[in-house]
């Protein structure tokens, strides 16, 4: 009919969400409020007050368009009487004045799945806009904002972390605890000799890979601290414990003077 030519989609509606990195890991449930135009419930959207029906409008014809004369030309224009409906309402509805939509604040539960980064978007079918004349829903898209984390750096589905480690532990071996994005602590074994900027790859300790059951991965990096604030009797400790060195306990630096020497 003309008149369900006539029935327009509503428009989609945008809303922008904030998520920490605990929630994208473990996924979780928002509220959201909306202010938009829904369909009116006293009229099922009709527009027309006590379940009666429209009436095709006599200015139009039910075409929703009129037709003047200018010489030769004949100029079409959407009829002022009916908005170009092509009908009427006899016996408007009062909450929504004839319209079908009433505007309103509603809260929705929004599920938010494993794995979302920041620019995910999430779609809720008909959760848009109201259409015109009984016409379908829009959707409501929802778009993430992470919140960064102060502790890991995140690429996509992998974690980033860095680590300090005594000087000891690197030079003699042991174990270090690191955090993990589900709230726990895993142990790492250190092992002796371990040098500044070693990475250490704990596969499937990172993020959930969204829509997926798989996980990438955490990687540690060691920062080797070196030791401050030394009173005097450390100092002399450290001056005999350099003294006992030899070569072949600084690989690196013997590399380097030979290559200053023949440079």
């Amino acid at each position: 009919s003309s008149q369900a030519q006539r029935q327009t989609r509503g428009s989609d509606l945008r809303a922008e969400m904030e998520i920490d990195l605990k929630d994208a890991y473990f996924g979780t449930t928002r509220d959201l409020n909306i202010n938009s135009n829904i369909s009116c419930d006293d009229c099922s959207g009709s527009g027309a007050a006590g379940g009666s029906e429209r009436a095709t409008c006599g200015q139009c014809g039910g075409s929703g368009k009129v037709r003047t004369q200018q010489g030769f030309f004949t100029l079409e224009r959407t009829c002022a009487s009916c908005s170009g409906r092509g009908s009427i309402i006899k016996n408007p509805c009062n909450p929504c004045r004839g319209t079908g939509r009433v505007r309103k604040n509603r809260k929705l539960s929004v599920n938010i799945p494993q794995g979302v980064d920041d620019g995910t978007r999430i779609r809720l079918g008909g959760e848009g806009e109201a259409g015109k004349n009984g016409g379908p829903s829009g959707d409501l898209y929802i778009y993430v904002n992470m919140i960064t984390s102060n502790v890991f750096n995140r690429e996509g589905e992998h974690l980033f972390l860095n680590v300090p480690i005594d000087i000891y532990t690197a030079t003699n071996g042991g174990s270090i605890e690191v955090p993990s994005p589900d709230g726990k602590k895993i142990r790492i074994s250190i092992s002796p000799g371990t040098q500044n900027g070693k990475k250490f790859r704990l596969k499937g300790k990172g993020m959930p890979v969204l829509q997926s059951r798989n996980y990438g991965d955490l990687y540690v990096e060691a920062e080797i601290e070196t030791p401050v604030n030394l009173s005097t009797k450390q100092k002399k400790i450290i001056s005999e414990f350099n003294d006992s060195l030899i070569e072949n306990n600084s690989p690196k630096v013997k590399r380097y003077k030979s290559f200053l020497k023949d440079y």
